[in-house]
């Protein structure tokens, strides 16, 4: 009986070390396990940063390409209204232009009309009236911007004037108007018509 409870209890003990054993092995089987699941833990936290910081560079590579377009755009658009305002100040500046290019034969053919002489009284009335008519046309004109060029006296500027004859006169140095064939205007800062002139040799 000895022997069979020596043999149990060599089993019994056998058992017990089994499972001792298993249990160690489980123990290291999870410590093993959990220190892959950190591994892998690590490694899984250690890539989603690196996804995230390539989405964070992207979208500030996104975030400075819409910046710079807004700015282009922005740019484009002040431009844009700029060169309207100024084309419509050249409108406005400018808007009698052609009115005043037309009118001006009218004002050559009013002063040839007042520098006709006569003795005939009944004309000198008319002449008081078309000199009125004349003044009040100028003095229109001027308000609008329109001015005759200042040609007689002065140096020939072919920006100007346009020179039809030289002559040599006595006094006189080269280059200088000495006389006005037909007058010349401007409209603010463009020439309407250049003056006619004969220049000095």
């Amino acid at each position: 009986m000895q022997e069979k409870d020596l043999k149990e209890k060599e089993i019994c003990d056998c058992e017990e070390a089994e499972e001792k054993a298993e249990a160690v092995v489980e123990e290291e089987t999870k410590e093993d396990t959990k220190k892959e699941d950190k591994k892998a833990s690590k490694f899984s936290k250690k890539k989603k940063i690196e996804e995230l910081e390539e989405e964070i560079i992207k979208l500030k590579e996104e975030v400075a390409a819409s910046k710079n377009a807004y700015f282009k755009a922005y740019a484009d658009a002040e431009n844009l209204k700029k060169r309207l305002q100024a084309e419509a100040d050249n409108v406005r500046k400018y808007r009698i232009q052609s009115f005043a290019v037309e009118v001006l034969p009218i004002i050559d053919n009013l002063e040839r009309a007042l520098n006709v002489k006569s003795d005939d009284e009944s004309l000198k009335n008319y002449v008081k009236g078309f000199e009125m008519i004349y003044q009040q046309l100028i003095a229109t004109l001027e308000k609008e911007g329109v001015k005759e060029i200042e040609a007689l006296n002065k140096p020939f500027d072919p920006n100007v004037h346009q020179a039809l004859m030289q002559e040599s006169v006595e006094g006189v140095e080269s280059g200088i108007v000495v006389e006005v064939l037909q007058k010349g205007y401007m409209l603010k800062d463009r020439v309407l018509r250049a003056t006619l002139v004969k220049v000095s040799e």
